[in-house]
């Protein structure tokens, strides 16, 4: 899991590549969750605040630019 400051040295194009694979991941854990193949729950927990993470990021990088 990276910083929020790692993430913040990001362009704006792999922070968006960085969401778009976090979205198929939670996707396949929802799927293992609901049939019940999920070992580690925690990580749904751990990818959600992750794309919450760059998203932010995505969006002081908007600020700054704008």
């Amino acid at each position: 899991m990276e910083k929020f400051s790692e993430l913040k040295k990001l362009e704006k194009k792999e922070l968006l590549e960085k969401v778009s694979v976090l979205r198929k991941e939670s996707l396949n854990l929802r799927f293992q969750k609901s049939s019940g193949q999920l070992e580690k729950t925690a990580r749904v927990r751990q990818v959600k605040k992750q794309i919450a993470r760059l998203k932010t990021a995505i969006a002081v990088k908007g600020k700054n630019n704008a």
